[in-house]
């Protein structure tokens, strides 16, 4: 069965560090969990500290550079992953977009769902 990797990109700069996420949004968070764990499909899945935290390493012209964050010319950014397991990609989408429903209309959250190549 095909591995899917899902990108959750959110807008750190719409989150403060004092953001509380509403009682109901962690329960049906619990709710949604729970399910696809039992259904066999969530293999792993976290969230991401921000990126102050974080390092960017590139590669250019021959050289590595590093960058420490934050990364403020960036508005969007990964804030977590899950990887699942699904019969085929309109399963992994089909779960992708429960996972984002389950947030307050009023947030701006995306995912990018990208089947891992099996070698």
């Amino acid at each position: 069965m095909p591995r899917f990797l899902t990108l959750i990109r959110i807008n750190e700069q719409e989150l403060t560090t004092d953001t509380e996420f509403p009682p109901e949004f962690l329960q049906k968070m619990g709710a949604y969990m729970e399910e696809i764990t039992k259904a066999g499909v969530m293999l792993d899945t976290a969230g991401l500290l921000r990126t102050p935290e974080g390092t960017r390493v590139n590669w250019s012209g021959g050289k590595i550079s590093y960058t420490d964050g934050p990364f403020t010319e960036t508005k969007e950014v990964v804030g977590g992953y899950s990887l699942i397991q699904c019969k085929d990609k309109a399963e992994a989408l089909e779960w992708t977009k429960r996972f984002l429903e389950i947030h307050p209309a009023e947030w701006n959250v995306g995912a990018e769902v990208r089947e891992i190549e099996e070698m």
